[in-house]
């Protein structure tokens, strides 16, 4: 029996990295987002939902 594939998630930069932690920038940057109101479709694994976490302030996510 095959293990169950992780989904996807559709991530969108919602607000600016201007001004705020270098470290969020970063994880921003990690995630693929490239300018406002750019979306990218991530794996759902736990590694990619901790790095959501951490600035859940600036984007918006949605099941793809």
């Amino acid at each position: 029996m095959a293990k169950n594939a992780p989904g996807k998630l559709r991530v969108t930069l919602i607000r600016s990295t201007n001004g705020k932690i270098g470290k969020h920038r970063e994880t921003v940057r990690g995630l693929g987002l490239r300018r406002m109101h750019h979306t990218v479709e991530l794996m759902d694994t736990p590694e990619i939902r901790g790095m959501i976490r951490k600035i859940d302030y600036l984007v918006r996510v949605e099941q793809a």
